[in-house]
């Protein structure tokens, strides 16, 4: 495949994400402009180490698409059975979802804590209530693409959609198993990103990491 890419050294926050600000390559692969950090860097969750952190820290819920919201809708009865009263509760006073201050909808949270749609497993992981019931069958789908999609952010702009590695302290255990099974995280999110772009952008991106091996 002959993939034709346009490398940019750019100093940013991460469009507008909460990262510090660093200098980092970027490049173009069609309407994207995507962070070579995701190239660069190794990851592969670590649930017994994190206990599935990334639902409950933080202080906003999950970002959603707005077609996202429909289907939380649609789903909710289904799902329902497979969630905790506590975010159930959330859920049926403050809705499916909700709108963010940064005026994007998202999940909503209970107590200002974890994600509505979060269960604990008996271990105390905490897992995606959607995905339970996905896995049920109960539902057909699976999550929010932004949850599939972690540690990759991505943020719509008006003539392009930027792709980003978002780093957080709770997931260092994530960094250093990826790196000891050697996965970086583009392969580890590799169904997330097919889902989000499709399976030719995959490709032109498996081309650009082959042609840029890690240093």
């Amino acid at each position: 495949m002959d993939v034709n890419v346009k490398f940019i050294n750019h100093q940013f926050s991460a469009f507008d994400l909460p990262l510090p600000t660093k200098a980092f390559r970027m490049f173009q692969i069609g309407k994207t402009i995507v962070s070579e950090e995701i190239l660069e860097n190794d990851f592969v969750c670590n649930l017994n180490a994190c206990k599935g952190a990334c639902c409950v820290g933080g202080e906003y819920g999950a970002p959603l698409d707005e077609s996202e919201t429909e289907i939380l809708v649609e789903i909710y009865t289904k799902v329902k059975p497979f969630l905790r009263p506590e975010g159930i509760k959330a859920i049926e006073e403050q809705g499916a979802f909700v709108k963010g201050e940064d005026g994007e909808w998202e999940t909503p949270l209970v107590d200002n804590s974890e994600c509505a749609y979060v269960v604990f497993s008996s271990d105390g992981i905490a897992k995606c209530g959607l995905e339970e019931a996905y896995l049920a069958g109960a539902t057909k789908w699976k999550k929010p693409v932004s949850c599939h999609l972690y540690p990759v952010r991505t943020r719509e702009y008006s003539e392009f959609t930027a792709v980003n590695y978002h780093k957080w302290e709770i997931c260092d255990p994530a960094c250093a198993l990826g790196k000891e099974l050697k996965v970086p995280i583009y392969t580890f999110v590799k169904e997330a990103l097919i889902r989000k772009f499709g399976k030719k952008w995959y490709a032109e991106l498996e081309e650009v990491a082959k042609g840029n091996p890690k240093s």
